[in-house]
């Protein structure tokens, strides 16, 4: 990694988007500290803890949401959008052929996300608004339950309805989306890698910093320095570093079928009798199980907060909450997440248009028929990869919950949840990815000059 940055370096025009992502994101960082009319610096930070789906959210903007800040938000909404669109372009017809219509069909669908991604960053506004249970306002008046608000029953002490003011923030919050948008498209533009999911790895860095900066005053409260705290602190830490471990192990990690051609004479040419291998990852799906798990998990108490259902939320704190002492949520978890997997692999990976493409081209598995049984045979490998990587991914999804949340005085790590790690290593690879193939894009344009 550090070797590949040096070369990059090296390289003016590798150099200059280096030097462009790097500001773009610290426009983001700025952005993510610019506070909202009408909400003030501190929310309550019970909220946040009994409240998962605002956790995550909170870890994936860098604590921006905590804050009530401009990007409050961050690229929530547009990945939701993202995976939406992605489960409709399998499920409707149009939208499948317009997906396989090269790049303007790209063009039009990134279109439709992006007014999708709009639509939900109101409604997330409106739910998280509603899920502080009380704003930090000049009167500190309680928030109102969803027909309070549209009633516009409440009034705020400072004489300015509630209506009027949570319209205001709304547009706030959903203006910030758009422009953190704006700044990851930019960034995939002038920059390196992808903008979007460099975004997200800005902010649970940033939140990592936070979490250990309250650590570390912790630790040297008073003046003192507190043995115990920091020996808790140290264990906490290898134990995140073996996880690290274990998760770059497994996401470099592929099982590779070998693909043998026959030799064809076409014209006066022989073509074929080379040997080739067919990559399967063995987390192919990434950290797309977990979303789709912790999604589902989370919007029953987005929606029970957002109508005040006070009663039925307890309840579902108390059985089926993260913070729960029963083991309901982390087997419905577990389920979710291999269910997830599954279903994710089926249309990430096609075994029968493999099968067609490799007999097409005069190709075969050694051992294995041309035709049915080699669509059999990748399916079979296919599951097989799909299930460990789901077994790892349940394993990983409870590790912070089991392991990290006993270790006392070590409390806030919320950049070292599954989803957290998973998308660090996911992110850092890629980007590494990117800059190399872009050294030896640059090598070969030298060496053709």
């Amino acid at each position: 990694m550090f070797e590949t940055l040096k070369k990059a370096f090296k390289e003016k025009e590798i150099r200059v988007k280096i030097w462009w992502t790097l500001l773009f994101l610290l426009l983001y960082r700025v952005g993510c500290h610019i506070p909202v009319p009408g909400v003030g610096t501190k929310l309550l930070t019970e909220e946040l803890g009994s409240l998962s789906y605002l956790n995550i959210m909170s870890m994936m903007t860098g604590g921006s949401l905590a804050n009530g800040t401009f990007f409050a938000m961050g690229i929530g909404p547009y990945i939701n959008a993202s995976i939406i669109m992605q489960l409709l372009a399998v499920a409707i017809p149009p939208l499948e052929r317009l997906s396989k219509q090269g790049e303007e069909g790209r063009k039009k669908i990134a279109s439709y996300t992006r007014y999708l991604a709009v639509l939900l960053a109101v409604v997330q506004s409106i739910g998280i608004l509603v899920s502080y249970g009380q704003l930090d306002t000049v009167g500190n008046s309680d928030v109102p339950t969803l027909s309070a608000i549209l009633a516009g029953s409440a009034a705020n002490a400072n004489g300015f309805t509630n209506f009027l003011s949570y319209v205001i923030i709304i547009l706030f919050y959903t203006a910030g989306t758009c422009v953190t948008i704006w700044i990851g498209e930019r960034i995939t533009d002038y920059g390196v890698s992808n903008g979007i999911s460099l975004l997200i790895f800005a902010g649970i860095i940033a939140s990592a910093g936070i979490f250990f900066g309250q650590q570390f005053t912790a630790i040297f409260a008073d003046g003192g320095f507190d043995r115990l705290a920091f020996l808790y602190l140290v264990i906490y830490v290898l134990i995140v570093v073996v996880v690290f471990a274990a998760i770059v192990f497994v996401d470099l990690a592929e099982r590779k079928i070998q693909v043998q051609y026959a030799k064809q004479v076409k014209g006066r040419k022989m073509y074929g009798g080379q040997s080739t291998v067919i990559p399967i990852k063995v987390n192919a799906n990434g950290v797309m199980p977990l979303i789709f798990a912790f999604s589902i998990l989370t919007f029953p108490e987005l929606i029970m907060t957002l109508f005040g259902w006070s009663d039925a939320l307890a309840w579902w704190g108390t059985w089926l909450g993260s913070t729960s002492r029963y083991p309901f949520y982390a087997i419905l978890l577990s389920l979710l997440i291999v269910f997830f997997a599954f279903f994710y692999s089926q249309i990430q990976f096609n075994p029968e248009d493999i099968s067609k493409t490799i007999q097409q081209n005069g190709g075969f598995i050694p051992g294995i028929r041309a035709g049915k049984p080699t669509a059999e045979h990748l399916k079979k490998i296919s599951n097989r990869l799909t299930l460990f990587g789901a077994i790892f991914l349940a394993l990983l999804a409870l590790i912070p919950t089991v392991i990290l949340n006993f270790i006392p005085t070590v409390t806030g790590g919320g950049a070292f949840n599954a989803t957290g790690m998973l998308i660090c290593v996911s992110v850092a690879l890629e980007f590494n990815t990117a800059l190399e193939s872009q050294i030896i894009q640059k090598n070969y344009k030298g060496f053709l000059k």
